[in-house]
């Protein structure tokens, strides 16, 4: 399966935009129950007021959360982000953690997140289970729990350990373009004749492809 929808995401990626660790943890805690292009709309003016930790402790919660205003939540994100800061400069001189255990020691950082800075900051494998993986994983047979933590074990037990990171990138963009919650594009999709959800949406490739969304960058 991940070779098949390596063959039909060969670009995926992590889609939210950042040029360091610091901004992909930033960018990563405000992405909660946030798109990553909303987010990403609102990180380019965050970045340049405060382009590091050591300038977003510093920060009012008034000043970040008119900037981050368009997120959900957007007062207790510019809280918790500022909190963020605040513990990297005391604890880790500024810099974001290579280390799990460490990570998940801040504020607004739990597993997904830590696995998301390790894999796209330091290159260490891990499974990313959110929403979309949590929802895939269960359609595709490869777990029947919901539980995040649970999912990303018994992901993580199916493949190479030097695959996981690709492997989440191109399960979350197909249950971004294709794999909907609610009426999956089943006809466009590289896994159906290996998927037991198969039919769950219409297979009619062309029904099909009016489902296919594609992101707004």
């Amino acid at each position: 399966m991940n070779e098949l929808l390596a063959s039909q995401y060969p670009h995926a990626r992590c889609e939210l935009n950042f040029r360091n660790p610091f901004e992909l943890i930033v960018a990563t805690v405000l992405s909660a129950q946030s798109t990553d292009y909303r987010v990403n709309s609102v990180t380019v003016e965050l970045f340049e007021r405060w382009p590091d930790a050591n300038a977003l402790a510093t920060a009012s919660v008034d000043d970040v959360a008119t900037v981050i205003r368009p997120l959900g939540m957007f007062r207790t994100k510019s809280e918790r982000i500022i909190a963020l800061a605040g513990q990297l400069v005391a604890e880790h001189d500024g810099e974001v953690p290579g280390d799990a255990q460490a990570l998940v020691q801040l504020p607004g950082v739990g597993r997904k997140t830590a696995n998301v800075v390790l894999a796209e900051a330091y290159g260490i494998p891990g499974i990313t289970a959110d929403t979309h993986l949590i929802r895939l994983a269960g359609r595709l047979g490869w777990t029947t729990s919901s539980n995040p933590d649970r999912v990303a074990d018994e992901v993580g037990a199916l493949f190479d350990p030097k695959d996981w990171n690709q492997l989440c990138h191109r399960v979350i963009w197909h249950g971004r373009r294709r794999c909907h919650a609610r009426r999956p594009a089943c006809g466009v999709c590289a896994v159906q004749e290996l998927c037991p959800a198969a039919g769950s949406g219409p297979l009619d490739p062309i029904v099909a492809q009016s489902l296919v969304r594609e992101p707004r960058k």
